[in-house]
């Protein structure tokens, strides 16, 4: 659960530059969210592979 913690916390710690670029047209916070947003991806990649190798070892 550990994976999952470090989602929340990433998408958490986006939410004032989600609300400074989008309410405010701030642009450095949306080079900010693009960047946390890319980091959200790798890591769901990390865990959907890690899934996989445990599913697949059959635990």
């Amino acid at each position: 659960m550990s994976r999952f913690e470090e989602v929340k916390n990433l998408i958490s710690g986006l939410e004032d530059d989600f609300q400074k670029f989008y309410e405010k047209g701030n642009k450095a916070a949306g080079t900010r969210v693009r960047n946390g947003m890319n980091e959200a991806k790798k890591l769901a990649q990390e865990i959907r592979k890690e899934v996989t190798e445990l599913k697949n070892s059959g635990k």
